[in-house]
């Protein structure tokens, strides 16, 4: 300790000499401009990432046999067969190895549920709040210190739609997508708000009175007063429109998702609860997202030609009330029918199992490129990121997983994981508590 102390008080006192030892800042001034402006004018060199000689699944195409993939910065710059690998470059040999886009997973509470054991360790709801559902936002809950981050990128997952969790309300609030580099916000966003959520099917007649009915209402009534309001909001400011069941908050949340700008991402299971919000899609033209969708099987054509993607989680059979069609086959089944898919873990702690998911989905008859697409290129579609992440391309962000074998099969794992063309490092707690109780003394 008294070392310690002794090696803090010298850092400081040579501080404060070399403080005292710098020129005035008169004579600062002093100083010729002209080398100064000419150091300030050099760019600073981006650093650059060859992934050479693995098998590479760029999505938006065919696999590259002994391809390579150049990252340059935060950017992917090249991907091809024959890339020249500039001088200096970082060299990543994937000879053997499957090289794929980072995966996304697309409903989960990552970053803003450390515990889920009460309100210490959570911030994914505003059950008590009866004036906020909404206008509730992921964004300021989110924390990039979580430790749930490091153990899910490990994975290959690189990016997350945080979603708010099941309410009182029918309205659950708006959710975002991050990524999970561990930087806080504003710089872990890559899009908020990604939807506006709901719940209908058997948790939204929870939320309001235990009827199906009553959740439509409750839904159908604030989507209702949310185009009076975009429509009349200076009458309304002034005191000329009649009341609204939900507060300025909520009316102005809820604006772009009527406007057609924001899409509703609605939970729910059973067959008619697809329908039913496939109908107050219709109704209100909302860009519809369904979530769950475990008889999404039975309306296969119906979501097929009004084009609503569904996410959905692959490891679902046991029947419930809510879903008395599960089965293992659901993803196989909607992709052949035409339907958007995207895959989901819908956990947290365990949203690194997403691979898995997804190869379970490829056992029970998905395809093998559709399970790809499935947690690559369609969730950045979905989410409207296409034009940032899901494929291998040139001008795309650098969210590149290298990968020691099939990356579905459950022997196989990430051995890289770069995000925006940085490699994350693979420490997470369990790994350190594992270091630290390897030797039990």
């Amino acid at each position: 300790m008294k070392r310690l102390v002794a090696a803090f008080f010298g850092a400081a006192l040579s501080s404060a000499l070399l403080a005292q030892s710098a020129p005035p800042p008169s004579r600062q001034a002093a100083t010729p401009a002209r080398p100064a402006a000419a150091q300030a004018s050099v760019p600073v060199p981006e650093e650059t990432t060859a992934i050479v000689n693995g098998r590479v699944f760029t999505v938006s195409g065919s696999p590259l046999e002994r391809g390579t993939v150049l990252i340059r910065g935060r950017k992917i710059a090249a991907v091809g067969a024959n890339v020249a690998v500039p001088a200096g470059a970082k060299v990543v040999d994937a000879a053997g190895k499957i090289v794929t886009p980072g995966l996304i997973e697309s409903a989960t509470q990552i970053g803003i549920v450390e515990i889920p054991s009460g309100a210490e360790g959570t911030d994914d709801q505003s059950s008590a709040d009866k004036d906020l559902s909404a206008a509730f936002n992921v964004v300021d809950s989110f924390n990039g210190d979580s430790t749930v981050i490091p153990v899910t990128r490990v994975e290959g997952i690189t990016r997350a739609v945080v979603a708010p969790a099941s309410t009182g309300h029918v309205l659950l609030g708006q959710g975002a997508l991050f990524d999970l580099t561990g930087a806080q916000v504003p710089d872990s966003i890559v899009k908020a708000p990604v939807a506006m959520f709901a719940n209908l099917g058997e948790a939204g007649a929870a939320s309001a009175g235990g009827s199906r009915a009553s959740a439509m209402l409750r839904l159908r009534e604030a989507l209702q007063d949310a185009l009076d309001f975009s429509r009349n909001r200076i009458a309304w400011s002034n005191a000329q429109r009649r009341p609204y069941a939900r507060g300025r908050l909520d009316m102005e949340a809820l604006v772009p998702v009527v406007r057609g700008e924001l899409p509703m991402a609605i939970n729910a299971n059973r067959a008619s609860d697809l329908l039913a919000a496939m109908r107050l899609a219709d109704e209100f033209h909302l860009k519809l997202i369904l979530l769950g969708a475990i008889e999404g099987w039975r309306v296969t054509s119906e979501l097929a030609a009004k084009k609503i993607p569904v996410v959905v989680k692959p490891l679902t059979d046991i029947p419930s009330f809510d879903g008395l069609g599960a089965t293992l086959e659901n993803p196989a089944r909607l992709a052949r029918g035409g339907v958007t898919l995207v895959l989901s873990s819908f956990d947290t702690h365990n949203a690194r199992n997403l691979r898995q998911e997804a190869g379970n989905a490829i056992a029970y008859g998905l395809d093998h490129d559709a399970a790809l697409r499935a947690v690559t290129l369609e969730p950045a579609r979905v989410w409207g990121v296409a034009d940032r992440l899901g494929t291998l391309d040139a001008g795309k962000d650098a969210d590149v997983v290298v990968w020691s074998g099939d990356p579905f099969e459950l022997t196989t794992g990430p051995e890289h994981v770069f995000i925006a063309g940085r490699e994350m490092s693979k420490d997470t707690r369990q790994r350190q508590l594992f270091e630290k109780y390897r030797v039990i003394r």
